[in-house]
């Protein structure tokens, strides 16, 4: 997709697995491969990975789906959401694309 990455170390994170760049822009990405669906805690831990890292903007990626209250606090934190669904069709674009 055209950023460059780096992946953050893997304990004490602080909410941010990996930091992608493009155009002068920096997005934290948290990534969470659950069996249930994701809470208000993944939101809260980008939301502070943002500051940390001095990031302009926060993504939280997903294997699964958010809860209500995860996406209301998303929105109040303009933190973007990737559910199963979104991803699915990311992967599938970019498989087109190649």
């Amino acid at each position: 997709m055209g950023f460059s990455t780096t992946v953050t170390k893997g304990s004490g994170d602080q909410g941010i697995d990996v930091i992608a760049e493009k155009n002068g822009l920096k997005y934290g990405i948290q990534a969470k491969c659950y069996t249930s669906s994701i809470s208000n805690k993944a939101i809260q831990e980008v939301a502070a990975g943002i500051v940390h890292y001095r990031l302009d903007k926060g993504i939280v990626i997903t294997n699964n789906y958010f809860t209500n209250s995860a996406m209301e606090l998303a929105n109040t934190n303009d933190i973007v959401l990737w559910d199963r669904n979104i991803l699915k069709e990311k992967i599938q674009q970019h498989l087109t694309i190649e």
